[in-house]
């Protein structure tokens, strides 16, 4: 019997060049390999219509997001309301197939409750009034504080709203307990995310610096690479790369007052997967407990060591794949214990059992279409 079902996208998913692309991406092409019949749905706003989406995809429509003040709603979350759109609701409704939310964003016609008789899930991309409750903190412009805090406090509501109105699909353990405990959600599932790699890809050996990467633009990471400049190797001197996206002009000098830290700004996609390989550490502290990173997982499957603080790594699974430090003393004391030891064939292994054990594509791919069916 044929599986058809609809995905409604964000964003469009390809270029697969940011976490939530990513897991779109590989996610599609995953239930595509075993037989789903995908109609796909995207709000595009600017990354252009997409011919490579439609060698996976029985059909692929695009849908209008209304920017600015336009998509504003005093009741509803920006980045849900702005994606209110009739069309998608009438496709929507042409058939009785099932349907998977990614992400909050996109489900305003769940929370109407005009799709009330389907069979529903919704792929949480984070918990986001907690992802947005970070924005606020780490922001320094005051305008975009009040704006992350406003949206944060009608996201919590909001969420609080959709939590058993279908099933949740969660990227870690962590936000699995999150929304049984804020949401008293009684329909909270573990799916594991959707990578691009079939085994691990890690170079055995030495490396020959430590590497920090993400996108500098976004005010978390840019926080992150701070931290690590001021508070560890500020008297840890072991060479270290900050590497990523558009990074502020305050961030760049900070990187390149010390001799042995150095910053590479807006690396091609082949340049950092040259430096997540050849480094000997990958070194991750985040300040944010949303979701899962694609910085991490590209970082275990990719990448020598790991270095991470429990907030990038907790309940994802991963964790034994990482050395997970709570401080700033803690990741200097285990830099100078990894920095000199070689990545052998026992650590490729473990990830190996990772990879066919909870981030298999194939595996989550058919435990979803039984969850679907």
């Amino acid at each position: 019997m044929e599986k058809h079902l609809h995905i409604i996208c964000l964003d469009v998913p390809y270029p697969a060049d940011y976490g939530g692309a990513f897991e779109m991406l590989y996610k599609i092409k995953a239930l595509h390999a075993e037989g789903v019949r995908i109609h796909l749905h995207c709000f595009e706003y600017g990354r252009g219509k997409q011919e490579a989406l439609n060698r996976f995809c029985e059909e692929v429509l695009y849908y209008d997001r209304m920017k600015g003040h336009k998509g504003l709603s005093m009741q509803l979350p920006y980045i849900v309301s702005s994606r209110a759109n009739p069309q998608l609701l009438a496709n929507l409704r042409k058939d009785n197939y099932p349907i998977l939310f990614e992400g909050i964003h996109t489900t305003f016609y769940l929370h109407t409750g005009e799709l009330a008789h389907r069979t529903m899930f919704v792929r949480l991309h984070n918990v986001e009034h907690h992802y947005y409750a970070q924005l606020a903190k780490n922001t320094r412009s005051i305008w975009k504080k009040i704006y992350y805090l406003n949206e944060s406090r009608l996201l919590r509501r909001y969420e609080k709203g959709i939590a058993n109105k279908a099933a949740i699909l969660a990227l870690s353990e962590k936000e699995v307990k999150q929304y049984q405990q804020e949401f008293r959600a009684k329909d909270v599932r573990f799916l594991p995310s959707f990578i691009g790699w079939d085994f691990p890809i890690c170079k055995e050996g030495i490396g020959s610096f430590c590497l920090y990467h993400g996108n500098l633009s976004v005010a978390e990471n840019e926080k992150a690479a701070t931290w690590l400049l001021e508070k560890v190797f500020n008297d840890v001197t072991l060479p270290l790369v900050i590497a990523g996206k558009n990074p502020s002009a305050k961030l760049e000098k900070l990187a390149h007052s010390q001799q042995h830290t150095c910053l590479v700004s807006n690396p091609s996609e082949k340049e950092m997967q040259d430096l997540i390989q050849k480094a000997q550490i990958n070194i991750l502290p985040s300040f944010s407990e949303s979701g899962i990173k694609f910085k991490l997982l590209n970082s275990v499957f990719c990448g020598r060591h790991a270095l991470v603080n429990d907030s990038m790594a907790g309940g994802t699974h991963l964790e034994p794949a990482c050395h997970i430090a709570g401080n700033a003393d803690a990741f200097k004391s285990i830099l100078l214990q990894l920095y000199r030891k070689p990545f052998d064939e026992d650590e490729i292994r473990l990830r190996e059992n990772l990879l066919h054990h909870h981030y298999n594509n194939q595996e989550n791919a058919r435990q979803l279409i039984t969850w679907i069916s």
